[in-house]
């Protein structure tokens, strides 16, 4: 008897995209037509009894993150998980890759399936729709950006602060050429941590000159590229602050292959992650509150799900600076890169590819804000990696 996976290998689509079409869900008429006819073909017949049944709510909670292999999302995970265990519920997790179609997928997957809520990290290339989950009473709750297409509960932290701090360090060390390797533009955490990082230019009392900044695509190899080009300037950096702890990996790498090392070019990342502190000199960073914020979105969805009518919350949650040896300029040297190719310094590089022993001193850089009522418990997990 044949099962939807055979349809799908017939049809040459994914399971996901038989159980859209046997569901109601939104698939090209193309597509559509091909599944109804392997379908036909296959004699194919859907388990009414047990479709029944999967319309029963589920005990299952859906998190659907853009790049499982960002230790970010690890500690966020690890916080959605525990509160969920402690409410008896399980988590599946879904890695989209940042892709638009498979994150349609997920979303598809936890309706047809009825899932009890889903947490989604939105894609940053395309309008995540999430109303039909809405419409069909699945909450949903949002991590760094809520979807245009649903006024929905959201949890963030506070990237332009945590930006604007890190940037002001730089400048206070006397780095005067500072960078910033951001990511893509279509991303709204990538542009808000920009928008954090020129701020602080335009308050510091460095001579003014047009901030340099590079785009890439938040990926180790795309902070590579992305420095190695702004290293090619005429003028080239003599500070840079990375918007993502992969980026960050990415420049460090250019910057051994040209023979430099912090704190000579000075070095900060977004994302306060293991190898942080085991790299010589060890990695300034913006502590990113991971697991917190896995763990807000965890308790706003299972409040969602017991007063849905309440109004939606925005949290935004607390960013930490790290202050380590990558970015204390010494006063006796202060050497600079050496100039590339002519080029440009005032330049705006970088394209987006795609993916192929100091003690930290602590400073927070934001706090806490809530829209609409509601409490929030955060205890804090001194070993979580963000």
């Amino acid at each position: 008897m044949a099962n939807i996976y055979d349809v799908a290998k017939a049809a040459e689509v994914s399971p996901a995209t038989v159980s859209r079409v046997l569901n109601g869900g939104s698939v090209s008429s193309e597509r559509a037509a091909r599944v109804r006819a392997a379908a036909e073909e296959l004699g194919f017949r859907p388990n009414r009894v047990a479709r029944g049944l999967r319309r029963q709510r589920s005990d299952v909670l859906a998190l659907i993150i853009s790049d499982i292999e960002n230790p970010f999302f690890t500690a966020l995970a690890r916080g959605v998980e525990d509160v969920a265990r402690a409410s008896n519920l399980s988590v599946v997790l879904c890695n989209a890759d940042d892709d638009p179609e498979k994150e349609a997928e997920y979303l598809d997957v936890a309706l047809a399936e009825h899932m009890a809520g889903v947490v989604i990290f939105p894609a940053s290339h395309a309008e995540t729709d999430v109303t039909a989950l809405l419409d069909r009473g699945v909450p949903v709750v949002a991590v760094d950006r809520s979807p245009e297409s649903a006024t929905i509960d959201t949890v963030t932290a506070d990237d332009e602060n945590g930006a604007y701090a890190v940037t002001r360090h730089l400048l206070d060390e006397g780095y005067r050429r500072v960078a910033c390797i951001t990511g893509p533009r279509a991303s709204s955490a990538a542009m808000v941590r920009l928008r954090g990082f020129l701020r602080a230019h335009r308050e510091g009392e460095a001579p003014r000159r047009r901030p340099r900044v590079a785009y890439a695509d938040f990926r180790v190899r795309g902070g590579y590229q992305a420095m190695s080009e702004l290293l090619d300037l005429a003028e080239p950096p003599d500070a840079v602050l990375a918007t993502n702890n992969l980026m960050a990996a990415g420049a460090l790498a250019a910057l051994h292959d040209r023979g430099l090392r912090p704190p000579e070019v000075g070095v900060a990342a977004f994302g306060d992650t293991f190898w942080s502190q085991l790299v010589r000199p060890a990695l300034t960073t913006v502590r990113q509150p991971a697991y917190e914020i896995g763990q807000a979105a965890a308790e706003l969805l299972l409040k969602r799900r017991h007063t849905p009518d309440i109004e939606p919350q925005r949290l935004v949650l607390p960013t930490r600076l790290e202050i380590r040896g990558s970015s204390r300029r010494t006063a006796a040297t202060e050497p600079t890169p050496t100039a590339g190719p002519a080029a440009s310094a005032d330049a705006v590089v970088g394209a987006e590819q795609p993916a192929g022993p100091g003690q930290p001193t602590g400073q927070a850089t934001g706090q806490v804000r809530a829209t609409g009522r509601g409490r929030l418990t955060r205890p804090r997990r001194p070993d979580a990696m963000t």
